[in-house]
């Protein structure tokens, strides 16, 4: 066990790399946002580059930001039942969620999406924009950030396998989200 909480926690560090980098693209989108707004009303001029560029990076913080979401316990829950659990029964809905819908569902989306951005990056495709962006960069956000969601997702497992047997720490405090 102790083998693979390492490899949990390296998983954990990664997700916190793509967290940073994500909150930096958040700056970036904003920055370019901000600098397309003044260029196309100062100077009357624009390009569809730098709207897809936004739209580039918007993929990037929300693929790769999702697996830090997971590490830190924030993702969207139905809180129904949840918030009222105590003890471990949060620790095994947990494990029912990431095992039976989480790990399957994301293991297919990064199944589908890699010969997608395959295809994409083989072919050159463009954006159909006049001044528009190869297309390869923003799709490959989706097997990367599906691919890192689901090693996140096994990261929690074992986390969590590991804290029923006594091995692991966690904090298995849930704040209900303000309303």
């Amino acid at each position: 066990m102790s083998a693979l909480l390492k490899l949990a926690l390296l998983s954990d560090w990664i997700s916190e790399q793509l967290g940073k980098i994500a909150s930096w693209a958040v700056l970036f989108a904003a920055m370019i946002c901000a600098a397309n707004a003044f260029v196309r009303y100062g100077f009357d001029w624009s390009s569809n580059a730098f709207i897809e560029i936004q739209w580039y990076l918007f993929a990037y913080i929300v693929m790769i930001g999702a697996p830090i979401v997971l590490k830190l316990n924030e993702h969207v829950r139905v809180d129904l039942i949840y918030a009222k659990l105590e003890g471990n029964g949060r620790v095994y809905v947990d494990l029912f969620g990431l095992v039976f819908f989480l790990l399957p569902v994301i293991g297919l989306l990064t199944y589908l999406s890699y010969p997608y951005f395959m295809k994409a990056l083989f072919s050159g495709e463009m954006s159909q924009n006049a001044g528009g962006l190869i297309r390869w960069p923003a799709i490959l956000a989706l097997p990367l950030g599906f691919g890192m969601m689901w090693i996140q997702g096994c990261a929690e497992i074992i986390k969590r396998v590991a804290y029923l047997q006594g091995k692991y720490e966690m904090d298995t405090h849930y704040e209900k989200p303000l309303q």
